[in-house]
């Protein structure tokens, strides 16, 4: 496959590819890549350590099933999970460890058949590409003079993507029946919500190993063409942004985008898609906030930060206070790594909040009531949480700007 990649195949369409799927050997890497990502079991309530037991077993099964054309996936069990920020709930399909893993395999066969052909501005679940690229790429176009942007948002994207014109796009490439048959097969798995029971007739579940890469393929003509009509676009999945030099392209930007996702069976929220004046106003894009030149973390971001870390600081908190800090310090540190490219300001408010919350722990185990404040901060001050190993994300922030300014 690698050398046919490199130098092509004949009508650039693949048709021999289900035996690449059943190997032994891709379905062992596609185990070791559901493994490697967790997650709960499905309508079977097999989970991965139940599957790894007997995975010799297992996977020697699913090699025989595929090989045999007799292989069926379950339906997926669809939870539904809070949207971070927010009142509302998104749905989460989550098919069976077996069905995993054999879409792990069918991805990895026609990933780099795709990947080739993505085009530049899409930064979403590629190899070697992820949301920090994205937003450099936000930023430099910001840098260079694009003042308009489309803030585009795809209404329940995942849900509504239509399968016969999925279909269609993946013929271009694959005309491997067996493979066409097995796709198919995960688009049209049967959705088993608590006691109900359907089949879709559109979309691919989030939660699915094979809807990342089918999500790209079907918005892949979309990257193509705003690039060919010379639009600087930014997408990361369902979530985009164009940016331009006056409001005018960006009207007519947003135009072509209105057309397209008509035609192809997709909607563009109409209170969330917006044309910005980013020297003015705001936009928000993978969980930052772009505003005059600054970033910072969106509102939303910021409320799920500081929800996680007040579940893990409440008062009556029964953990010592080094396994508190321990704790915190996890959520601190990733959090961080993903927003310290922020305005400076604000990690300082951050980690103050975070100190008076430890504090309100510590005032409370004195017989104290209300929150640490006042005196507190001579009790405890920030020195004292510095030699307990809390983490400082302005220490962290300054730190990182010291090579910068030598």
């Amino acid at each position: 496959m690698l050398a046919a990649l490199e130098h092509g195949v004949k009508g650039d369409v693949w048709f021999s590819l289900i035996d690449k799927v059943w190997s032994t050997a891709n379905l062992t890497a596609g185990f070791a890549r559901v493994a490697a990502n967790d997650g709960a079991a499905g309508v079977d309530h097999q989970t991965i350590a139940m599957f790894e037991k007997d995975l010799e077993g297992n996977l020697r099964r699913l090699h025989e099933e595929l090989r045999a054309g007799t292989y069926e996936p379950k339906p997926v069990r669809r939870q539904w999970i809070p949207k971070p920020g927010t009142n509302e709930k998104r749905p989460l399909g989550i098919p069976t460890v077996r069905d995993r893993v054999a879409q792990a395999a069918v991805r990895a066969v026609l990933d780099p058949i795709f990947e080739r052909d993505f085009a530049e501005h899409s930064y979403g679940f590629r190899p070697g590409r992820g949301c920090k690229d994205a937003l450099r790429r936000v930023d430099a176009l910001l840098k260079a003079g694009y003042t308009h942007v489309v803030d585009a948002d795809l209404k329940s994207y995942f849900d509504t993507i239509p399968h016969e014109a999925l279909l269609r796009q993946i013929r271009t490439k694959v005309a491997d029946g067996r493979v066409l048959t097995l796709v198919q097969a995960y688009l049209r798995q049967g959705i088993m919500d608590g006691l109900a029971y359907w089949t879709p007739t559109e979309g691919s579940p989030q939660g699915a190993v094979l809807s990342p890469l089918l999500s790209n393929i079907y918005l892949d003509p979309l990257d193509h063409l705003m690039a060919e009509k010379g639009y600087e676009m930014i997408r990361y999945a369902d979530d985009f942004v164009i940016l331009c030099r006056g409001e005018q392209e960006a009207r007519e930007a947003l135009e072509h985008v209105q057309q397209w996702t008509a035609e192809h069976g997709l909607t563009l929220h109409r209170q969330k898609t917006r044309i910005v004046d980013a020297t003015r106003d705001g936009f928000d894009f993978l969980g930052y906030r772009f505003q005059q030149g600054h970033r910072w973390p969106r509102t939303k971001s910021l409320r799920k930060f500081k929800d996680s870390i007040r579940a893990k600081t409440r008062r009556a908190n029964g953990h010592s206070l080094r396994f508190i800090i321990e704790d915190v310090n996890s959520t601190t540190r990733g959090w961080y790594e993903y927003f310290k490219h922020s305005h400076r300001n604000t990690f300082r408010s951050l980690d103050s909040w975070i100190r008076m919350r430890l504090r309100s722990i510590l005032r409370r185990r004195q017989g104290r009531r209300g929150r640490g404040r006042g005196a507190d901060h001579q009790r405890w001050p920030n020195a004292f949480f510095a030699t307990q190993r809390l983490f400082s994300m302005t220490a962290a922030y300054r730190a990182a700007c010291q090579p910068a300014q030598r």
